[in-house]
């Protein structure tokens, strides 16, 4: 976490004034943790605590990220009982919930890989209630296949930055079995299709599959 002395300054008084927030406060707040990885236990067993009692109305996009947040503590603190435990198959609902409409950038990149080999399904929905783009659950490798809405742009150089909610997906991905790629709107672009299949070629090396069959690596 950069700026470490900040959050931990943003951690303690969110405990202190935790009567101050209404559920959807909280919900924003532990989730908004989560993404950047914190690794003290007790602010999200405060918050999520104080959610659970609260009983408040939580609108979907709330519900979804306690459960991704319900995720990371099992993750992290796998010895340790979530405070929502108890409310999961209606988090899990919300998480999951979303129309899934493949994008035909989705489409050419699944067309192409499948021409150069590697089996996979598309829009597969992991036992976690993960959604990936395009997946081989049986060796649960994946590559997902971003548009702009999945990355930041530094004002001042112009480079694409993968954003909180992405990162924070892939490192949930990491911690439950999957070696997940990311191909990127401005990769793909503009380029020609003999740049676009070495490009593809990196990326399933990236996750461990290293011919244009799509073997596995040893």
């Amino acid at each position: 976490v950069a700026a470490a002395e900040l959050f931990e300054a943003i951690a303690g008084e969110a405990s202190r004034r935790i009567r101050e927030f209404d559920s959807q406060n909280m919900a924003n707040t532990v989730w908004a943790f989560a993404c950047i990885g914190w690794e003290q236990s007790q602010l999200f067993r405060a918050l999520a605590s104080a959610i659970a009692e609260e009983d408040g109305d939580l609108n979907e996009t709330g519900k979804s990220q306690l459960y991704a947040v319900a995720l990371y503590f099992e993750a992290a603190w796998p010895d340790q009982n979530f405070p929502l435990s108890h409310q999961l198959e209606s988090l899990r609902s919300a998480y999951t919930n979303c129309e899934r409409t493949p994008s035909q950038f989705q489409d050419d990149v699944s067309s192409l890989l499948a021409e150069m080999g590697w089996k996979h399904n598309s829009e597969h929905e992991t036992v976690e209630g993960f959604s990936l783009d395009l997946a081989d659950p049986e060796s649960k490798r994946a590559m997902e296949v971003d548009g702009p809405s999945h990355y930041l742009q530094d004002a001042s150089t112009g480079d694409y930055i993968e954003n909180g909610a992405t990162r924070f997906k892939s490192r949930l991905l990491r911690s439950f079995g999957w070696k997940v790629a990311h191909v990127a709107f401005f990769e793909w672009g503009g380029v020609s299709e003999s740049d676009r299949r070495q490009l593809l070629v990196k990326k399933l090396a990236c996750i461990g599959v290293d011919d244009a069959q799509g073997g596995d690596r040893e």
